[in-house]
């Protein structure tokens, strides 16, 4: 029995850094040319550029997620689609060092997911994404007897809803809490589909952006949307803001907190990860204390879990990849600038 079972992606990551990747800003022409921001990444086309060493890590919302459980002190396992090659086993032997059990399936056709990564200076990117097996998960791939756990957390990047409802269903029967970060192919495929997602879990994790487009709520009545949640499903429904902070509701209250104050931003690569794996390992911990429907709603934790999440994102954004900058147990414990966090309720009226 796993205290908390990860599933979803799972990628090999390379950083490339350059002075000579440029910020573009011009909304008025970029916008006409296919670039909705007015931004664009630029450098100059049949050039050769010079890039600094490159930093190969392991990405993905499953893999994030694990490492952080495991350095947290929990016992971690992961559900994922590798390929069956040396990017798949650079994922394993990554998961070996950090604790985590994979729980893997080898597709010997489709290569292991595989992101490049472009920062900037400024510490703004853009992403090269190769999928791979990750989002080719499929029910006969997965060994329901492996996958007895406490928790779930899923980030199901593009894998078939179908196989999610599976899992969902399963992971249901043996009484496992379920957290989920959903991703933006599940959030467009509306309230309607999704809705059969929702009623199985106990926490749902989203950016304001993606719960204003899923409830057809106006981005700015915060309240209408959680109140729209809270008709959809009984769990604790979690919007991220960003650098602005979280707000977090129980059907009744609402926490709104900010963010730690960050020593220097350098890459926000996996900061959404890493706030939803902290969030949930706070709440996982608690859990393992006392029965865990007896504490959810209790503001001490509701608020516990908010601090170990925004500290693990804000350490997380200062180092280059998803991983590097993931809080061990007694990181959090021992730095003085995580002690505090002004955390605001109030009423869902």
């Amino acid at each position: 029995m796993f205290d908390v079972l990860t599933l979803g992606t799972a990628t090999r990551d390379v950083f490339l850094t350059s002075p000579l990747f440029k910020i573009v800003r011009d909304p008025e022409h970029l916008e006409r040319l296919g670039f909705p921001t007015g931004e664009a990444q630029c450098f100059a086309l049949g050039g050769k550029l010079e890039v600094g060493k490159p930093i190969l890590t392991i990405g993905g919302g499953a893999a994030n997620s694990a490492i952080t459980f495991a350095r947290q002190g929990l016992k971690a396992a992961a559900l994922i689609k590798i390929g069956d090659d040396d990017n798949g086993q650079a994922v394993l032997n990554d998961f070996k060092k950090e604790g985590v059990t994979a729980i893997a399936h080898r597709d010997k056709e489709t290569g292991t997911a595989y992101s490049v990564i472009l920062l900037s200076p400024s510490g703004e990117r853009t992403i090269l994404n190769y999928r791979g097996a990750s989002e080719f998960l499929k029910k006969a791939d997965i060994a329901f007897s492996k996958i007895k756990s406490r928790w779930a957390y899923v980030s199901p990047g593009r894998i078939h809803l179908e196989v999610i409802q599976t899992l969902l269903r399963n992971l249901k029967k043996n009484r496992t809490l379920v957290a989920m970060n959903p991703s933006k192919y599940y959030i467009q495929l509306g309230l309607k589909r999704f809705k059969p997602i929702l009623d199985k879990l106990d926490v749902v994790i989203m950016n304001r952006e993606e719960a204003s487009y899923l409830t057809r709520i106006k981005y700015e009545d915060e309240k209408r949307i959680f109140k729209k949640f809270d008709e959809l499903a009984n769990c604790l429904a979690i919007m991220t803001e960003g650098s602005k902070g979280v707000l977090v509701s129980d059907g009744k209250t609402v926490y709104k907190a900010g963010t730690y104050k960050e020593k220097r931003v350098v890459d926000r690569t996996g900061a959404g990860d890493a706030f939803g794996s902290g969030f949930v390992a706070s709440l996982a911990l608690s859990s393992k204390k006392k029965d865990y429907h007896s504490c959810m709603y209790d503001p001490s934790v509701i608020e516990s879990a908010i601090k170990l999440g925004s500290a693990n994102a804000a350490s997380v954004v200062e180092k280059i990849g998803a991983e590097a900058g993931i809080l061990t147990k007694k990181e959090f414990e021992k730095e003085y600038r995580f002690k505090n966090l002004p955390i605001h309720l109030e009423h869902l009226l």
